[in-house]
């Protein structure tokens, strides 16, 4: 998936950590700073580009990480993320 790749491509080792860390207490509930727009959650990751990972959440345990990226490309990554979002609910249950 996406997140997956735009993850595998980052080389600073820290900021995956940090970002892999942020993603298991979204797992646990806890989302910190997120803001939230036409269904989809911006987790906003204060460290060295600004990161950000953008996701939905179907129901209180299911949660889909559709992209990732940072400050600078923070608008095609939005662009991207309402893609994916809207691809994700035409093959499944609307969101």
């Amino acid at each position: 998936m996406e997140f997956d790749n735009w993850l595998k491509k980052l080389k600073d080792k820290n900021a995956k950590a940090i970002i892999l860390q942020r993603v298991v207490r979204l797992k646990q509930g806890l989302f910190g700073d997120v803001k939230f727009f036409s269904g989809i959650g911006e987790l906003r990751i204060h460290y060295g580009a600004g990161y950000r990972i953008y996701f939905i959440q179907k129901g209180s345990d299911f949660i889909l990480l559709l992209c990732g990226g940072d400050k600078s490309t923070q608008q095609k990554d939005i662009e991207q993320a309402l893609k994916l979002k809207k691809e994700y609910s035409d093959e499944n249950n609307p969101i």
